[in-house]
């Protein structure tokens, strides 16, 4: 049996008949850009989340960047993000002319260790950004707690989280603001690069929207340096096609992670932990698993795909030697970086290629 890590040619099947008169309706008004269809899919996404304001962008890493700058994030200034996740978090703060400042994951649950968090603090920072590592919630009641109490904004990266809820609140409308990715293989995935931002606060919002628009907010109303940050028409109106089957989605994947868990459970692996108050929606179920390399290859000669999220933290990588970090700074960050094996998961899965996964994992773990 080949079990493919994610197969967005069958969720392309299903979504045939709503997808292709959605993308004609487009083609046929010829309306492309900041189109009715970016203005519905905002309202509606806003909806979702319970925000206040959503503003379409390009893609996940200029949310990032666009939401520290709206914070006043610049030369000078110091930013708390996870070491272990992907580079972007920390790349949007380096593209500002800011530092960076790594801290080291939960053990468990993988989002950012804010007892780590609290030795990192200086004079110079201004920000933290909390990931929702894989669908998982950070325990935003107590990064709330601890930006407040030091004067920090909260910037969340909600890229893998789409559908997370925290405490009955979706992720991204809890700190100042949320920063969303709907690449691919998203839980709410694209047909190409797309992203949005999230925030109750009208100025920011107002501030937001001018700048991925050439820093308009009406054709030649050109108040602030922007940029070119926006999702297309046809984007748009795939990601509408898709918000009608998001909550059923979620619900697939986390009824999936509940038959991994067992069937796991039941050969003696341990599953991934769930944090407390936090509704994971499960964009990545990974397990830890001794020999992480070996076992991936094993499971691909069994016809299972895998991915490891992710082979290097971000501390670690060429972009930031400069910094001169070794393991021992994130001890925890670095065992995950070594034992992560993401296993299949996608709406469509089946038991069977469930079973088959787990039983073949089993096998190459020796149980």
């Amino acid at each position: 049996m080949k079990v493919p890590f994610l197969d967005l040619r069958t969720q392309y099947q299903f979504l045939k008949p709503e997808m292709a008169p959605a993308m004609e309706r487009v083609l046929e008004r010829a309306s492309f850009i900041l189109s009715e269809d970016v203005r519905t899919f905002e309202k509606r996404f806003a909806e979702y989340t319970g925000s206040a304001h959503v503003i379409n962008c390009a893609n996940g890493s200029d949310a990032l960047e666009m939401a520290f700058q709206a914070l006043g994030i610049g030369p000078g200034d110091e930013v708390l993000v996870p070491a272990h996740t992907w580079l972007t978090t920390a790349t949007a703060v380096n593209r500002l002319g800011a530092e960076p400042i790594f801290v080291d994951s939960h053990p468990d649950y993988y989002t950012l260790d804010l007892a780590d968090a609290a030795r990192k603090i200086s004079q110079r920072t201004k920000a933290i950004a909390p990931v929702h590592i894989f669908g998982q919630s950070a325990p935003m009641d107590y990064v709330v707690a601890f930006a407040r109490q030091r004067g920090l904004k909260i910037v969340e990266d909600c890229a893998q989280a789409t559908g997370t809820t925290h405490r009955g609140r979706h992720v991204g409308t809890i700190g100042d603001i949320g920063c969303f990715s709907f690449y691919p293989g998203k839980n709410l995935g694209a047909y190409g690069d797309a992203g949005a931002l999230t925030t109750q606060d009208d100025k920011l919002a107002t501030y937001l929207r001018r700048l991925g628009n050439h820093g308009a907010l009406a054709k030649y109303d050109n108040d602030i340096p922007g940029r070119n940050s926006r999702i297309d028409g046809l984007q748009a109106a795939v990601l509408n096609v898709k918000l009608n089957h998001l909550s059923l989605w979620i619900k697939q994947r986390r009824a999936h992670a509940a038959r991994y868990d067992e069937l796991l459970k039941q050969r003696g692996i341990t599953p991934p932990a769930q944090a407390p108050d936090s509704a994971h929606s499960y964009h990545v179920y990974a397990v830890r698993v001794p020999n992480r390399d070996q076992v991936r290859e094993r499971l691909s000669a069994a016809g299972v795909e895998t991915i490891v999220h992710y082979p290097k933290a971000v501390p670690f990588l060429g972009a930031y030697a400069y910094k001169k970090h070794t393991h021992d700074d994130f001890p925890n960050a670095v065992a995950h970086m070594n034992e992560m094996l993401s296993l299949p998961m996608f709406p469509e899965l089946t038991p069977e290629q469930q079973e088959y996964v787990v039983a073949q994992l089993a096998q190459a773990l020796g149980r």
